[in-house]
């Protein structure tokens, strides 16, 4: 009893001796990388919305919305996560169903849940919800995981990635099933396995192609594969966005100066190919530093994800920091042609909230993940 108690008082003397924003359970290297990213996506908003200042204030309100949302969750201590994680998932699905039962649909996908003042996307907390329940699942369990425990894991993430792509919407199901393969990975999966695994997607491509794939999402792969065999359709996007990228050179054309946003050239010039408004601006000098902030950002989340005592905080906060790469990667590759088409946004740059307000989340878990490592009760 002693013992318990003294302990307890060299923490709060630790917490005591704390800088402000340590006592708030926050990472002051990530905190200020966030924010550097968040102003710098206000910033080129402006330029690629054509100096709508109302956007960019919409953006600001909906980016002091995850920040608020952030320093909540890190003040949340990860036994509190771990006991709620299969109620959060479970809510989740069942958010899911009724969005096919019941969901708003816009522009032909059924993804919004309409609460009257509260419109929502279920499928963003999956983005959560999913590696929570995979480390969950794992923290108790010999790793790397066996046959029938392997089998488990992977339909907790199948279920919800396929309700997902139901509605449709396959860049948030890719994203899902990338947060449930990292936390897979994390937890010593065998090369082999995963090489298995990898083959047998391969081997389920044709089907995917016949009989789970939408027209539209076809004709998205066809365009990825051969642009300019549609130039003024369904590769106009692509085509447009290459211009912007190469036009910008190595130093870019200044900022507000990007033609291709301002002349409307670009489609989506301030949500999902806001990249190539920023490349046009800023050239390839520009780029690599913002590549240089995001890796900073990923470098630090997996830094915190290593020094997590448990199991459960460590699968976590690396499916987090590899999830948000994702997006990046996904993004950029989009944009420059070398990936498909799905609709996924630059995160803290793109205009956006539900996707803007996730990932703010997800850090917020991060930080309070590692601020809490010395005095975890596990």
């Amino acid at each position: 009893m002693k013992i318990s108690l003294l302990k307890e008082i060299d923490v709060l003397n630790l917490d005591s001796r704390r800088r402000p924003l340590e006592r708030l359970h926050l990472d002051t290297p990530l905190l200020f990388a966030l924010l550097s990213a968040a102003a710098l996506g206000l910033l080129v908003l402006y330029s690629a919305g054509r100096e709508n200042l109302d956007l960019v204030l919409r953006q600001g309100v909906r980016l002091g919305l995850g920040f608020v949302v952030l320093c909540l969750l890190a003040q949340a201590p990860p036994r509190y996560l771990r006991t709620w994680t299969p109620w959060i998932y479970g809510g989740g699905i069942l958010l899911l169903i009724a969005v096919l039962m019941v969901g708003e649909i816009s522009k032909g996908a059924r993804r919004w849940l309409d609460l009257g003042p509260l419109r929502f996307q279920p499928a963003e907390i999956m983005r959560l919800a999913v590696p929570m329940m995979m480390a969950w699942y794992f923290a108790d369990r010999p790793l790397p995981p066996r046959l029938w425990p392997l089998c488990g894991g992977a339909l907790l993430t199948v279920l919800p990635v396929l309700l997902i792509a139901k509605q449709p919407d396959l860049g948030t199901a890719l994203l899902v099933a990338c947060a449930g393969m990292f936390a897979l990975f994390l937890s010593g999966l065998s090369w082999k396995i995963i090489a298995g695994l990898g083959l047998l997607a391969a081997g389920g491509g044709p089907l995917a192609w016949r009989f789970a794939l939408h027209d539209y999402q076809r004709q998205r792969i066809l365009t990825f594969l051969d642009p300019q065999a549609d130039p003024l359709g369904a590769g106009y996007h692509i085509i447009q966005s290459q211009i912007a990228i190469g036009s910008g050179g190595l130093y870019g054309k200044g900022w507000l100066n990007s033609t291709q946003a301002h002349l409307e050239f670009l489609p989506e010039s301030s949500t999902d190919f806001i990249l190539a408004v920023f490349a046009e601006e800023f050239g390839l000098m520009g780029l690599c530093a913002l590549l240089a902030l995001y890796f900073f950002i990923i470098a630090r989340g997996l830094y915190l994800a290593t020094r997590a005592p448990t199991t459960y905080e460590r699968l976590l906060a690396g499916s987090l920091a590899l999830t948000f790469f994702v997006y990046i990667f996904v993004n950029a590759g989009m944009v420059c042609g070398l990936l498909p088409v799905v609709g996924l946004p630059l995160p803290l740059i793109s205009y956006g909230g539900t996707s803007l307000v996730t990932i703010m989340a997800g850090f917020g878990i991060l930080m309070g993940i590692d601020s809490r490592r010395r005095a975890s009760p596990y």
